[in-house]
Formats: structure tokens, C-alpha cells, sequence
């Protein structure tokens, strides 16, 4: 029973990398530029929860799936000011210059929830509370389930929008071809601020998910790009589906290989498997070789 404990863990943990993948492709697509900033979205995110948690009424007690409206809305507004102050005004300079722009946006991110809420580990509420359940001889945390049951809503409602809407029509335009795109009618700079304001709340929605169990402190957002970036390397550039194979084949990595050694050597030998990977495959396990995005 050990053994599904610890795949029921690995999968939550996946189901949460794979929001902050998620996002991160999906402004990666809208704007063939990489957000730095991603990662300290992720952390607003945790943080947006802890100050919902202490204004509202309830105070801590309140479970976290009631706040998670709110850190949606929270960390949307947050990704359109990154579009706005970091990404816009210079989206036609050097791809070098969008990595200057967000990298320092997110050094003011951490900064300000640094001065804000203190160097000091943080935890978000429980979504659905503490406890766990027994089910077939397995005993599940009742966090785990929560994890796994929101990321599922949230990427099936993306994958909805993207599938069946008329946005999400525009939106694969754009990653396939923005000027084609843009000759179509399709307006590239309300695309790219949807982008910014989805991928931001999918990254604070994670950060929400991941802040109860694993804490928050304002300087996790370069760990939390890392994995992210490596999701993306390994799923293949570009692909919403390979970006969340990747987080969960990262978070089983992590899960399987701390549970018989430590957490940091997890990440040491997940970097090196990364290396191998790229050695072997330089377009991701499964990167499209024609560079088509979905």
C-alpha cells in the first residue's frame, strides 16, 4: 500500500507542476518570448491565499477552495501587469530584452511580498481541510484528492475554451503563426494579454494547490521556473499536452526517488536526467519535429 500512497502523492504533485507548465506554455505561445516572471507568479499565488486567508472573516479556518476565486482574480490582474509594464512596450526589441523585463519584474514580486509578509515560510489553508481517507485499503490525504480533483477541473475548462470556442481558435492561430494571424483580424495584443492573465492565474492557482502542504516563501520562484522550463524541455517546446506530461513525469521523478534517498537529491539526479534527456532527444520525449504547437 506504500507503493500507491506514494503514486497518489506523486500524482497531486504532478497535477500541481502541471498548472504552473501549463501556464507557462501558454504565454510562451502567445508570445514566442519566455516569462521569468512565472515562477514568483507561482508564489503571489500562495501569498494572494494567505492574505485572502487573514481578511476574510473566517480567518484561517476557511478552506482553501473558497479562496481559490479570488487568487485566480488576484494573479490574472498580476499577469496583465506583467504584460503590460514587461512584455508590451518592448515585444518588438531583442528576445533578450523581454528576459531583462520579466526577470526584473520578478525581483520586485519577490521583494514586495518579502517587505509584505516577511522572509518566513508561509502555509495557505487545506482546500477541502486536513485528514485523509481510506478507500480500498489506501489511505488518502484528503489534500492530495482536493490537488489532483481542481487541477483536473481547471485544465479540462482550458481545454474546453481551447477546443470549442472561438478564442481558443485564436489563441491556437497565434501559436501557430501570429503574423497569419494577424492579417486574419485576429487582434495579437488582446491575445497576448488573455495569455498573460490565464497563464498568471494557472501559475497562482498552483501556487495556492502547493502552499498548504509544501509552505511559500517569497524566494521559491526561481526553483518553481526551473521546473517548469524543465516540463516544457522534456514534454516538448511549445505543447500544452508534453508540458503537462513533463510536470508529472518530474513530480513521480521527485516523489519515487525521495522516498528511498532525500528531497535534494531528487533534484540533483532530476537535472542530470534532464541533461540525458536533452542529449538523447533534443526536442523534448515528446517534442514535435516539425515545431508545431497545439
Amino acid at each position: 500500500m506504500l507503493g500507491a500512497q506514494l503514486a497518489l502523492n506523486a500524482v497531486a504533485l504532478g497535477a500541481a507542476y502541471a498548472l504552473v507548465a501549463i501556464g507557462f506554455v501558454l504565454v510562451l505561445n502567445a508570445t514566442t518570448a519566455v516569462n521569468f516572471a512565472h515562477g514568483e507568479s507561482v508564489v503571489a499565488g500562495g501569498f494572494a491565499a494567505v492574505a485572502l486567508a487573514m481578511l476574510l472573516p473566517a480567518g484561517g479556518a476557511i478552506p482553501g477552495i473558497v479562496l481559490l476565486p479570488g487568487v485566480l482574480v488576484l494573479t490574472a490582474l498580476l499577469g496583465l501587469a506583467i504584460a503590460a509594464l514587461a512584455y508590451l512596450p518592448i515585444r518588438n526589441r531583442p528576445p533578450v530584452s523581454v528576459f531583462v523585463t520579466t526577470i526584473a519584474f520578478g525581483i520586485i514580486v519577490t521583494n514586495g511580498l518579502n517587505a509584505a509578509f516577511g522572509a518566513a515560510p508561509r502555509a495557505a489553508p487545506a482546500l477541502l481541510g486536513t485528514g485523509a481517507i481510506e478507500f480500498l485499503g489506501v489511505t488518502a490525504s484528503r489534500q492530495s484528492l482536493a490537488i489532483i480533483a481542481t487541477a483536473v477541473l481547471l485544465v479540462g475548462a482550458l481545454a474546453f475554451v481551447l477546443q470549442r470556442t472561438q478564442l481558443g481558435r485564436q489563441f491556437r492561430a497565434c501559436a501557430q503563426d501570429p503574423e497569419m494571424a494577424r492579417a486574419l483580424g485576429i487582434r495579437l495584443t488582446l491575445i497576448t494579454l488573455l495569455a498573460f492573465a490565464l497563464g498568471t492565474a494557472f501559475a497562482g492557482a498552483a501556487g495556492l494547490l502547493l502552499a498548504h502542504q509544501f509552505f511559500v516563501t517569497p524566494s521559491d520562484g526561481a526553483g518553481l521556473i526551473l521546473k517548469a522550463y524543465i516540463a516544457v524541455v522534456i514534454g516538448g517546446w511549445g505543447s500544452l499536452r508534453g508540458a503537462a506530461i513533463g510536470a508529472m513525469l518530474i513530480a513521480v521523478f521527485e516523489v519515487g526517488v525521495a522516498s528511498i534517498s532525500s528531497q535534494p537529491l531528487a533534484e540533483g539526479l532530476l537535472y542530470l536526467a534532464v541533461l540525458l534527456v536533452l542529449l538523447v532527444r533534443p526536442d523534448g520525449i515528446f517534442g514535435e519535429p516539425q515545431r508545431l504547437r497545439v
